[in-house]
């Protein structure tokens, strides 16, 4: 999250073949889909052919596929042989939006969910699901793009929460917003000229949208959002690491529904 902006960026994921466990050349690729194994995504260099099999079981997978140059799948993949295709391993499969939802009606509460706009560090979006599976969110959603996504990283920094809380990665986020308008669940966006985080009812439907720490979030999202709400900055830097963002509304919530419940 970015309170307006933060005085540096972390990055984008990292590009490393160990940190990132990637799958280098055809044959290896080939046989982790026929093996169904869980991939997170498939590169592909656009200077390559002979590739349609991947791509065409990656289709049908629902695994997204990302045509890069050789020398971005190069740098990808330290420099191994990779015969113009690459894939991310994957720490969980991911669920849908009504699937979050259904969540909360089994457990016989109002939805408590983090919407991730922009966050493209793996390491910070590890953070928020380990955040928000300990604070007994219902769950996470993510976009297809300008989003970090469940790579084997994110589970090792969620340190082993992503297995076990659900993340939903949407086409489009603001649909998504709009579809969680429509189950009785609120939107709250996060900026610094928003109202002060402690004056909002969270014992409803709840989600909280987390920017990115570079810029916060989309406009488009923005807009949708139901209300702003703002943490107080009483020091000198004025904006927070968004997983910490994260934790401090997420326990907001909880704290006003223990209170109810007691």
């Amino acid at each position: 999250m970015s309170q307006r902006r933060s005085n540096s960026r972390r990055g984008t994921e990292k590009d490393t073949a160990k940190e990132q466990d990637r799958i280098a050349g055809r044959n290896p690729v080939l046989e982790a889909l026929r093996s169904g194994a869980m991939i997170d995504t498939i590169y592909v260099s656009q200077e390559s052919g002979g590739l349609q099999e991947i791509i065409q079981m990656a289709k049908e997978r629902e695994i997204p596929v990302k045509i890069v140059t050789e020398s971005k799948l190069n740098q990808l993949t330290g420099g191994a042989v990779h015969q113009g295709v690459a894939a991310d391993g994957a720490c969980a499969s991911y669920v849908s939006l009504e699937d979050l939802l259904k969540r909360a009606e089994e457990k016989g509460e109002p939805p408590l969910l983090v919407l991730c706009d922009g966050i493209q560090d793996p390491h910070n979006l590890g953070a928020i699901i380990r955040t928000a599976e300990a604070a007994g969110a219902h769950g996470v959603v993510i976009p297809k793009r300008r989003s970090a996504s469940l790579t084997l990283t994110v589970g090792k920094t969620s340190a082993g929460a992503a297995s076990w809380l659900p993340v939903a990665r949407v086409s489009n986020l603001v649909s998504a917003m709009e579809t969680l308008k429509e189950h009785g669940v609120w939107i709250y966006g996060t900026d610094a000229a928003g109202a002060s985080y402690t004056q909002s009812d969270f014992t409803g439907g709840t989600a909280f949208v987390i920017g990115s720490e570079g810029f916060g979030m989309s406009r488009l999202v923005g807009e949708t959002c139901d209300t702003m709400l703002s943490l107080p900055m009483r020091g000198k830097v004025n904006s927070l690491n968004a997983s910490v963002a994260a934790g401090i509304f997420l326990y907001e919530a909880v704290r006003q529904r223990m209170e109810k419940e007691a």
